[in-house]
């Protein structure tokens, strides 16, 4: 069997597996995994922030809702001064 084959097959498998743990989670929870921080309960009960947030918070700049982060990670945007 040549080599690019078994390459080929195991990634195929791997994301077969995933594919099907994903579908899991899904069936058994019935929700999917929720992995935004701005949503997740868990991580904000262990205080867990976004990295936009966590830097913000360091130069000074704690509040945020001036430049449009609202606790979502994917509308921060870390570039952009909150004085503009």
């Amino acid at each position: 069997m040549p080599s690019w084959l078994i390459v080929f097959l195991t990634a195929l498998a791997a994301v077969a597996f995933f594919a099907l743990a994903m579908s899991l989670t899904l069936i058994f929870k019935g929700h999917n995994i929720d992995s935004e921080i701005a949503t997740n309960k868990n991580m904000q009960r262990l205080g867990i922030k976004c990295a936009v947030q966590e830097s913000r918070e360091d130069t000074g700049t704690d509040n945020c809702h001036d430049v449009g982060c609202h606790g979502n990670c994917s509308s921060c945007d870390i570039e952009q001064n909150p004085t503009e």
